[in-house]
């Protein structure tokens, strides 16, 4: 079974650039304080990487 991560925004996307934008919207997240879960593959944990100033990572169980 693969890992789930929750990922929250915690940090306003207002004066980024707009891949950073897009991969915040992409990942399901829209307002600050928006959480959203997912599988932990690599591409979710890439995008995460990218954007891993504006969000806050937990690993679920």
């Amino acid at each position: 079974m693969a890992k789930k991560i929750r990922v929250t925004l915690v940090r306003s996307v207002i004066g980024q650039k707009p891949e950073k934008k897009a991969t915040v919207r992409s990942l399901g997240l829209k307002k600050i304080g928006s959480t959203v879960e997912h599988e932990a593959t690599e591409a979710i944990l890439g995008m995460v990487a990218a954007v891993s100033h504006l969000v806050k990572v937990e690993e679920i169980d």
